[in-house]
């Protein structure tokens, strides 16, 4: 409401307008009804007031809101911690943008926020450390945080921290126990981590950029402008010996992987 402060707060949060006459020859937009903005296009309403928020970290705190709304959550306590220490920044910035002081404002709430913010962290950094010595050779495995495929938490730990091979890692969620294999680590991760390109991908029709690799039928088969290749076995399909089309899984032939499937198919009638 700041960013306008003479607007009316359902011309501000409404989810929906409908065009009606001014009186005066022209339209005027009014609110179609009292919904308002669901989650899913809050940020989109704060970027057009010039109010940028990572979305992102609210994900988990938003589902678990809308469980306990309608029932129930059966998420685990360290699990409701996690997702509100990640939400932490959001609400920072929220108080910067207002120019005020969260202390202030949330009294006793803010000091609380502030301690399971710096345990999640020092929880957090101990099990980033366990994964420090690991050769992941490819960067997107490098660089993506690991993350429970059961719980969703991010606190999970390499159970042998002197572990080198990541074929062989074996890890442990801190927060719900779930022990996790190194296939089911990697495959995870690279799902999280291209999650948003995997969704555009497949909006526009184009080549999802993780798929089945076609030699070890691992989930790991990466198709990226930096990155080409299965970070699981490191199998690098190349380009097709016919027309040197890009291979990937989606193309590639079934009987021959230096071919694409239409290359194979035209070859067989020769």
């Amino acid at each position: 409401m700041r960013q306008a402060p003479n607007a009316q707060a359902t011309d501000v949060l409404s989810a929906a307008y409908k065009p009606q006459p001014d009186g005066v020859g022209g339209i005027s937009f009014v609110p179609q009804s009292s919904k308002t903005v669901d989650f899913a296009t809050l940020a989109d309403r704060f970027k057009d007031f010039g109010l940028r928020i990572d979305r992102t970290l609210l994900n988990d705190l938003n589902r678990i809101r809308n469980e306990i709304e309608h029932l129930y959550t059966a998420t685990p306590v360290a699990v409701v911690r996690e997702a509100i220490a990640r939400a932490f920044p959001v609400v920072s910035d929220l108080f910067r943008y207002l120019q005020e002081s969260p202390a202030a404002a949330l009294g006793e709430a803010w000091t609380k926020m502030l301690e399971v913010r710096e345990v999640h962290e020092r929880e957090l950094a101990a099990c980033v450390g366990t994964f420090q010595y690991v050769e992941w050779t490819y960067s997107c495995l490098q660089d993506a945080p690991r993350e429970c495929p059961e719980c969703g938490s991010n606190l999970v730990a390499q159970t042998d921290p002197e572990n080198r091979d990541r074929q062989s890692v074996e890890a442990v969620c801190r927060s719900c126990g779930e022990e996790i294999s190194a296939e089911a680590l990697v495959e995870h991760t690279l799902d999280k981590y291209f999650e948003a390109d995997a969704y555009m991908a497949a909006k526009d029709g184009d080549t999802l950029p993780v798929q089945t690799c076609s030699e070890c039928s691992v989930d790991a088969y990466v198709t990226t402008a930096e990155e080409t290749g299965c970070v699981w076995c490191g199998s690098v399909l190349g380009k097709c010996a016919r027309c040197h089309v890009d291979l990937d899984p989606s193309n590639v032939s079934f009987n021959t992987s230096s071919l694409c499937a239409y290359c194979d198919h035209v070859a067989s009638k020769d």
